[in-house]
């Protein structure tokens, strides 16, 4: 555990990959003059999130023993995460994914991982003693598809939770990669009632609770008794907050969005950098506030560049956003 005024560790498992990016905006894949390769993975990008904004975080996934996969990992080491939970595969190349950008900067895509190395983590080969050190385990549901990094998702959870780690699941809807619906549905919900902090998109609300109307009732739906805090992301609405004493919402700033790519990921990095090393934050109202005004800003200037790494805020940044406001 951290120790001499150290920030507690965030750990975030999963999958890194490459996004290619159209140079256009609002045409189809295929229409696409070029495209520009950026840094991604959701679990990856919450990591590098916490340490742009000055946090420690570390890493555990696998890549492709290939230029992707070492260019990943040095990205992960240039922004001052810790690698030590990276595996390189021999056999299997690192994910690529297309993203086809809106007009309106939101996106499609479409996966290149049959398989990839991300999918084949095996649970002995978890950094555990890195795992142990986390104060905040964070995860999505990527890893959950295919064994065997399912069996390493679930064994690497049990770890950080035995070790007395928050653990922190941001499902990341990517409906493309599941056999159905209805298996993305059952296997995202296999492990819901783990997580001590949820973060869904109003998108996955609907998804996950089969209800239309985005509201509190849809979003109770989603309660279990460990849960200390529900948040769920509006996009340009802002975010809403739910605890076992109160609920509420909090604002959304408006900027000129360029690529929402990423935002997800910056809004609950910020979030977990802010509370990673004082819990008593998630049952107190005006602070758990104060703490998703921040990860707001954090998300909302993340779509104002192209790309998520690229875009992700210094902690400068942030707060000079905020001074502003």
């Amino acid at each position: 555990m951290a120790s001499n005024g150290e920030k507690g560790l965030i750990v975030s498992f999963g999958e890194m990959l490459i996004d290619f990016v159209p140079t256009e905006s609002g045409v189809s894949l295929a229409g696409s003059p070029g495209f520009l390769k950026a840094p991604g993975g959701a679990p990856a990008n919450v990591a590098i999130a916490v340490s742009r904004l000055g946090g420690r975080a570390a890493f555990v996934g696998k890549l492709g023993d290939d230029e992707f996969g070492h260019m990943l990992a040095g990205i992960l080491r240039e922004n001052g995460v810790d690698d030590k939970g990276v595996n390189f595969d021999k056999g299997a190349r690192t994910a690529l994914a297309f993203v086809t950008l809106r007009s309106d900067g939101d996106r499609e895509f479409m996966f290149y991982r049959n398989p990839s190395a991300d999918m084949l983590l095996r649970p002995e080969e978890l950094n555990l003693e890195l795992i142990r050190s986390a104060k905040v385990f964070h995860y999505g549901s990527i890893s959950l598809i295919t064994e065997p990094c399912r069996s390493a998702h679930l064994k690497a959870m049990e770890v950080a939770k035995e070790a007395g780690a928050l653990l922190s699941y941001d499902p990341n809807l990517r409906e493309p990669l599941w056999p159905s619906p209805e298996e993305a549905r059952t296997q995202i919900m296999s492990i819901w009632d783990k997580a001590e902090i949820i973060k869904v998109s109003d998108v996955e609300l609907e998804f996950l609770s089969a209800n239309k109307t985005i509201d509190d009732e849809a979003a109770m739906s989603l309660w279990h008794p460990n849960l200390k805090l529900l948040l769920v992301t509006l996009g340009e609405k802002g975010c809403r907050y739910y605890t076992k004493d109160f609920h509420g919402a909090v604002e959304p700033f408006n900027v000129n969005a360029v690529d929402t790519t990423g935002a997800g990921d910056s809004f609950i990095g910020a979030f977990l950098s802010q509370i990673v090393d004082d819990h008593s934050v998630l049952e107190e109202e005006e602070r758990l506030r104060e703490v998703l005004r921040f990860a707001n800003a954090c998300g909302a200037i993340t779509t104002t560049k192209k790309g998520a790494i690229p875009a992700l805020p210094s902690d400068c940044e942030a707060h000079c956003f905020l001074k502003d406001k």
